[in-house]
């Protein structure tokens, strides 16, 4: 299961056609409201294609369609994950509100929604994972995305911060399960919202002189749904080429 498979593009989209490449079937979330009110706008066709592209290395799909500001939502999913595809071994969390605002500038509504988004639906998620779990110990798999950013983007900093400690809470919380959780920093990766000169200002900043793809997360989260993964628990890593 991942969530926050919008955009062909996305991060989330990179994640699960390298978990299908390596004979995953592929549950996924996404929520097109979100995107309209994005600068990048609505992507038409978007989750057809997401779903034909995973198809193409042979994983089932299915295509959620979850706002999880709902705090229904994450049991919403899971019925109808579990439904389509079986139960899920692997949660894979890259869902995200993202509105730039300061300390200043923020709203209690914007505040509100990104820590509903961002942290309360995480926990939702993993305490429905959690309850449901049923995959042999061992097989189990966690992973949430992260950012660092604070500074003129308050409400998601800061719920990126609580969705880092949720998370991290499973490793230890969910150890009878043996199920492992870790969380990615992917760094700056540009998706499609950047200006030209914040990319040419943040690859700068990274020692080889580039910005992250998603496709450098989605080798980072294979692995840790890899066997070989499953001694890499409770961390948070930094898949973000040196960037300072």
């Amino acid at each position: 299961m991942i969530t926050g498979v919008g955009r062909t593009v996305g991060i989330g989209a990179g994640i699960a056609r390298q978990l299908a490449a390596s004979g995953w079937d592929i549950a996924f979330t996404y929520w097109t409201p979100y995107d309209r009110r994005m600068t990048w706008g609505e992507e038409r066709g978007a989750t057809a294609a997401i779903e034909a592209s995973l198809a193409e290395h042979g994983a089932r799909t299915a295509a959620i369609e979850a706002d999880l500001i709902d705090p229904d939502a994450p049991t919403r999913v899971f019925d109808e994950a579990e439904r389509r595809m079986g139960p899920v071994t692997a949660l894979v969390l890259s869902h995200a509100e993202s509105v730039d605002s300061g300390l200043l500038d923020t709203t209690l509504a914007s505040f509100d929604r990104h820590f509903a988004v961002n942290a309360r639906a995480t926990w939702l998620l993993i305490r429905e994972y959690g309850l449901r779990f049923r995959s042999p110990a061992g097989s189990g798999r966690i992973i949430a995305l992260t950012s660092d950013h604070t500074v003129g983007n308050l409400p998601y900093g800061a719920s990126k911060g609580a969705l880092d400690r949720i998370t991290l809470a499973a490793a230890r919380e969910l150890a009878h399960l043996g199920v492992t959780a870790n969380v990615i920093n992917p760094g700056p990766v540009d998706t499609g919202w950047m200006t030209e000169e914040l990319a040419d200002t943040l690859a700068r900043e990274t020692p080889l002189g580039r910005l992250g793809t998603p496709r450098d997360t989605a080798h980072l989260v294979d692995f840790l749904c890899s066997p070989q993964g499953q001694w890499v628990n409770g961390q948070l890593l930094k898949s973000n080429g040196g960037a300072a």
